[in-house]
């Protein structure tokens, strides 16, 4: 059973930046696709970036391209999700999640909240 602990998120005004991190426990971090997620108030949880377990295969959410990088640290089983040039958009809660060798996500974090002032 993996647990994830999302930190790092708070307030920021638009153009700013944040960095979240999700640390990883109870299972082999490196055989784990990791991925980011965000739920807006009154909207569907959405993905945002994904991570493959050996780091080769990453994916964005088109609108966070060029903005938003995922990174992990394996030997701290950690994964990254450094966000710059933030707009009130991206106000939401953001998960944590993980995803055993090709399976669907089926680990979540607890979340963190991202509120993006104008």
């Amino acid at each position: 059973q993996v647990q994830l602990v999302e930190s790092g998120g708070g307030l920021v005004q638009a153009g700013g930046s944040l960095r979240l991190s999700c640390v990883a426990s109870g299972g082999t971090f490196s055989r784990y696709t990791m991925g980011w997620f965000r739920q807006a108030p009154g909207k569907e949880r959405e993905f945002v970036a994904g991570m493959s377990a050996g780091g080769i295969r990453i994916n964005y959410l088109d609108s966070v391209k060029g903005r938003f990088t995922i990174s992990r640290d394996n030997p701290r089983n950690t994964v990254y999700l450094q966000m710059n040039s933030l707009t009130p958009e991206d106000t939401a809660v953001y998960y944590c999640a993980a995803a055993y060798q090709g399976t669907a996500y089926s680990y979540w974090g607890q979340g963190t909240q991202v509120i993006v002032s104008s």
